[in-house]
């Protein structure tokens, strides 16, 4: 159903943190135009979690809008509350997104169980493909292998998103739970490696940037041509580091600001870009072929 490289756009704002949907429109058909295959709206990357649940909806609604069924529109509907997820689900079902990714409960840190009971709750509620989501690094929770497994028999969770970048996590989720859902990457600097291993597709920040890069190199990746991924991703490599010199999505939110693409906005307690960052993330735009020198 999806495959290949599904951006996690980030959410554009004017400088008082305002939402700016003039710039929402123009990143849409940025990304069009260079080929992203599917569009993740209100992610991480796109501050969910400082957007109250009126704009969430606005945001996932104006996304829809402008692609008009152009490619697939996965909207982000996690919460750490499992009836605020079901809430934010079924409204984007509602509104008409293709399928949710739904990211594992942060702060609270609940057991394997607890994990297991959430996603089955919401996807036993809300009729629409579902994407599980598992980013340790930012919610201090780990969904395990056995416990995705044990959720990929639902028939409306229908992919997870690995964003831990652990080989072994990789080979482990390929071998258990492949054959019932598909499996990507939310960790640009492994997504070569893991699309390579059998990886379905990547749920990216870097694609923000480079849309036709990613979109060429998820193609060549899962195609199994190495050569040519990996070709492609060497110019991207630094690049995915420099990203997450601040918490994304601060080093991405300049970057599109850089390239023209969205106001320079940001919601506390997020901040702009630390300027002693600015020169090593223009430098790795310019030798990935993003922008030229000013």
């Amino acid at each position: 159903m999806f495959k290949g490289s599904m951006v996690a756009i980030a959410t554009p704002m004017n400088g008082d943190g305002s939402l700016d949907y003039e710039s929402l429109e123009r990143l849409i058909e940025f990304h069009i135009e260079n080929k992203t295959d599917v569009i993740v709206s209100v992610g991480t990357t796109g501050e969910s979690a400082t957007l109250n649940f009126k704009e969430h909806s606005e945001v996932i609604k104006a996304t829809l809008s402008v692609v008009n069924k152009r490619i697939p529109v996965i909207a982000g509907s996690g919460a750490n509350s499992t009836s605020e997820a079901i809430e934010l689900t079924q409204r984007s079902k509602e509104l008409g997104a293709d399928g949710c990714l739904l990211v594992t409960p942060y702060y609270n840190k609940p057991t394997q169980n607890g994990l297991y009971e959430h996603y089955k709750m919401i996807a036993d509620k809300v009729n629409i493909p579902q994407i599980l989501y598992n980013v340790p690094g930012r919610t201090s929770v780990d969904m395990l292998p056995d416990t995705v497994h044990k959720l990929s028999s639902h028939p409306n969770i229908i992919a997870i998103k690995e964003a831990s970048g652990n080989l072994e996590r990789s080979k482990e989720l390929l071998e258990k739970c492949a054959d019932n859902i598909s499996i990507f990457t939310g960790d640009d600097k492994t997504s070569v490696r893991d699309l390579l291993l059998g990886f379905k597709g990547n749920i990216s920040v870097t694609a923000n940037v480079a849309p036709l890069s990613m979109h060429e190199m998820c193609k060549f990746a899962i195609e199994g041509n190495a050569e040519e991924a990996n070709k492609i991703n060497s110019k991207l490599d630094i690049l995915h580091d420099n990203l997450f010199t601040e918490s994304n999505p601060i080093p991405v939110k300049w970057a599109l600001h850089r390239m023209g693409l969205i106001k320079k906005g940001i919601r506390l307690p997020l901040t702009w870009l630390d300027s002693k960052y600015e020169n090593i993330l223009e430098e790795s735009l310019y030798n990935a072929g993003i922008i030229s020198k000013s």
